[in-house]
């Protein structure tokens, strides 16, 4: 048989997320991947400033795939421009894998020193690149001076990219936008691991009083569930004030909980004084998620700037209902309205609180909104990835067979 082709994978720090990719995609047999980190700082516990409080997730991620850990030149446990920083790239990629060279490096994100790095070494050394990025043209504002800087950039970048990676629709707009056909595009939607996901969730189901009563809820009354950062753009406030509304509207009474920490917890407290149906939770491990999402009538998510929202895969994973702002960047790709949930215009708290009621008070409707999201994010899965990850390598080094 022809020898797997080595991929090396350059990410700043092990994500939750992608651990159960990367580990699928090590199963690849003509596939021989490596993956390069700039930090530990998701494996030792760390401090994350959006959350506030101290994370250390629950859930494995190292195992089951092949990687290191580049030399470290600044790494204070956070991500951002220059952090973390590291050296090797050129010397890393040389050295390739068991002393054959790599065919291809696969790059997620492009906005960071480190990610520049890796791409312009590649390119020293006449390996392919494939990027991934959660970029999207509705993030926010920008000068014209500084679009026009942005052009210039994705200009010289093109010339370094011999494929890039779509999450969605909305990043393949991005793409398209800016490298129009110069660049190839092979589809390599964001999922989560469904079958864990489910698994858990049917689990959940059977303990869910423990739960209810935990949080002091009646089991009659509808639950309403956010759980992300609480921080400004995710716009939990519109929810709060969207709940408000409705408990003039709705007997009976729905209760809200609210799952995650940030810098907004403290003004969302206050703006929910009086509120007696609203539990804050505060951040909670992955793998107790499946819990709160079993507990939900519907999940909402009524962020401002969301590039694509996989807390809505967990949620529909659970099949539940799901209302999200037309600013989350999988509802197109994950949530026809009217079909797996319904889809409102960011900001606008009336129609907020009429999509939770139209959910809440239309007989069976929430039920037949979970049981199509449950169906359709079935299609949103790992083998779609690998698939899509195939063909770009494929396309890259005209050495692997889709």
């Amino acid at each position: 048989m022809p020898r797997p082709v080595r991929v090396a994978y350059y990410a700043s720090h092990p994500i939750q997320y992608q651990v159960p990719l990367l580990r699928r995609i090590a199963q690849e047999r003509d596939i021989e991947l490596l993956v390069l980190y700039g930090s530990d700082f998701s494996v030792r516990g760390y401090r994350d400033r959006r959350f506030g409080v101290e994370v250390k997730w629950d859930l494995p991620l190292l195992g089951g795939y092949r990687h290191e850990f580049l030399p470290k030149l600044r790494d204070d446990g956070s991500t951002g421009f220059a952090r973390p920083l590291n050296r090797g790239f050129v010397s890393r990629l040389r050295r390739g894998l068991d002393g054959e060279p790599f065919d291809l490096l696969w790059v997620h994100g492009y906005s960071t020193v480190n990610s520049l790095h890796a791409i312009m070494a590649a390119k020293a050394l006449g390996i392919p690149v494939l990027l991934r990025a959660e970029s999207w043209l509705a993030d926010r504002p920008r000068s014209p001076l500084k679009l026009l800087g942005k052009r210039l950039f994705f200009r010289g970048l093109a010339k370094m990219i011999d494929g890039v990676l779509p999450i969605g629709t909305r990043n393949a707009e991005y793409w398209t936008h800016y490298f129009g056909a110069r660049v190839p595009q092979f589809p390599m939607p964001y999922a989560v691991d469904n079958e864990s996901f489910q698994r858990l969730s049917q689990e959940a189901s059977a303990r869910r009083s423990e739960l209810q009563a935990e949080l002091g809820l009646d089991p009659g009354c509808p639950v309403i569930l956010f759980a992300s950062k609480l921080q400004a753009r995710k716009h939990c406030d519109h929810l709060l004030e969207a709940y408000r509304r409705l408990l003039a509207l709705q007997q009976p009474a729905p209760y809200l909980v609210v799952v995650g920490d940030g810098e907004q917890r403290a003004s969302l407290e206050r703006q929910a004084e009086g509120l007696e149906g609203v539990r804050f939770c505060g951040f909670r491990n992955q793998s107790e998620m499946p819990r709160f999402f079993d507990l939900a009538t519907v999940f909402v998510l009524p962020s401002q700037d969301e590039p694509w929202g996989m807390v809505v895969n967990e949620a529909m994973n659970a099949g539940r209902a799901v209302i999200v702002s037309h600013n989350v960047g999988c509802q197109t790709d994950l949530v026809t309205p009217g079909v797996e949930g319904l889809v409102y215009a960011a900001g606008d708290v009336d129609a907020l609180c009429r999509a939770l009621r139209e959910i809440l008070t239309t007989s069976g409707l929430s039920g037949r909104m979970g049981a199509a999201a449950l169906e359709r994010i079935r299609n949103s899965n790992f083998e779609e990835d690998v698939a899509g990850l195939r063909k770009g390598i494929a396309w890259a080094t005209g050495r692997l067979a889709n």
